[in-house]
This record gives structure tokens, sequence and C-alpha cells, in this order.
């Protein structure tokens, strides 16, 4: 099994920063994929941003330029970091990862961190 806990969250003001991290433990041979998403009361999830294993990022068009994801590969970690919050932007975040189990085994493993809130006051 794969454990995710993240921190990070918090209350700030608009136009302030906050920096998330997740922490991935367990069974894991390889991460391919760690991302955050989010989700604000009423609504569905949705990505953020997300990283592969070889670099390529993709962001939700309303966080480019003001959101960086990165990953420490070798403490199963990833990181968000959060510039320029907007009100809009208050949601629980969530951290997610698609990972491999062992070297013999291809299938790819979904998880999910329990979400941490943010929010971003006027």
């Amino acid at each position: 099994q794969v454990q995710l806990v993240e921190s990070g969250g918090g209350l700030v003001q608009n136009g302030g920063s906050l920096r998330l991290s997740c922490a991935a433990s367990g069974t894991i041979f390889r991460i391919n994929v760690m991302g955050w998403y989010r989700q604000a009361p009423g609504k569905q999830r949705d990505l953020v941003a997300r990283m592969s294993h070889n670099g390529v990022t993709n962001y939700a068009d309303s966080v480019k330029g003001r959101f960086t994801i990165s990953r420490d590969d070798a403490k199963n970690l990833v990181y968000l970091q959060m510039n320029s919050l907007k009100p809009d932007d208050s949601a629980v975040y969530y951290c997610n990862i698609v990972s491999r189990r062992s070297f013999l085994d291809s299938r790819e493993y979904v998880y999910w961190g329990q979400g941490t809130q943010v929010t971003v006051s006027s």
C-alpha cells in the first residue's frame, strides 16, 4: 500500500504565497506521475498541475505563470509553489500519484492524499 501525506495548506491573503508538500511512502518502485488537484465546495475535482517522471509538466490555464510544480524522486516528494494567490484558488488541494509497485509489475496504480485546505482571503 501507498500513503500520501500533504502539508502546507492554510489561510493566506490575496496576492500571497503558499507551498504545498506531499510525501509518498509504501510499496513504490517508480512514481510515473505526481500531481495536484483541487476541489472547491460544490465543484468537481480538477487538475492543477502534474509532472511526469521525465519532467514533463501540465498546468491548468488558471494557474499558469503563478504555480510551479516540482518533485524530488529520491525522497518521493512533490511540491506545489503557489504565488499571487487569488480567492478563486481557495479549495481543498489533493496530492495524486500514479506509480508502479515493482520492476516485474508494469501496472500503474493511482493514489490520493487526504487533502489540505487552502483559503485565500480577499
